[in-house]
């Protein structure tokens, strides 16, 4: 499973880097937007800092303006993957670009049917929101389910990327559910490495090792 950070971070990104378990980066507009930095900048930046997908969403809402813009950011670095909204005008938008080999995100999926089309457009990675879907009384992590089932019925090449990740048990069902992929926030990353089991026992480790006064050096 790849695990993408949801940030435009530039510094946190370069240090959680360094654990060689970022295997990419998306963005959205609201990341953006509380950088405030000028976005082709942020992208470059983090294009610079990870040698995987970075996911760099369009503004535009027609498909002529999407086009234009996703191949503004496409032009960045071959890394950058343009993410558009899952319209009807972002579908299209989606064919097009999958015709030019500019690889995309679909984001905002909030049904199986959503996903479909998308896998039909040639989406590269479809963006499920499964912390959204729970916030409004469905089970987010059915929707991965029913895509992961969808996409192997008929052999879809589009990538599961989990996204409105709120939690370590959030990434474990993505996993379990056949995710590909799941975007998360530096804190919920940092948070995968961590169980109290896990510090008590190295604890109790290090105050055994100190009381027999050796060096391994």
């Amino acid at each position: 499973m790849q695990l993408f950070l949801d940030t435009t971070d530039v510094n946190l990104l370069k240090d959680l880097a360094q654990t060689g378990l970022v295997d990419g980066v998306t963005t959205n507009p609201t990341l953006i937007a509380k950088s405030g930095r000028p976005m082709l900048q942020v992208i470059r930046e983090i294009c610079d800092a990870v040698d995987g997908p970075v996911s760099a969403e369009v503004a535009a809402m027609d498909t002529v303006g999407m086009l234009d813009e996703g191949r503004k950011l496409a032009s960045i670095a071959p890394n950058v993957v343009v993410k558009v909204p899952l319209t009807r005008d972002g579908l299209i938008a989606t064919r097009e670009f999958a015709h030019e080999g500019i690889a995309t995100n679909v984001t905002l999926c909030f049904s199986a049917a959503q996903a479909l089309l998308a896998a039909k457009a040639g989406a590269t990675y479809i963006s499920p929101f499964i912390g959204r879907l729970d916030d409004h009384g469905a089970e987010g992590m059915d929707l991965i389910t029913e895509i992961r089932t969808i996409y192997d019925n008929y052999d879809y090449d589009t990538e599961i990327l989990a996204a409105s990740i709120r939690s370590p048990a959030h990434v474990k069902e993505a996993a379990m559910a056949g995710a590909d992929c799941a975007t998360i926030p530096p804190a919920v990353f940092q948070d995968l490495f961590k169980h109290p089991l896990t510090e008590k026992g190295l604890e109790q480790f290090m105050s055994d090792w100190a009381k027999t006064g050796q060096s391994i050096l």
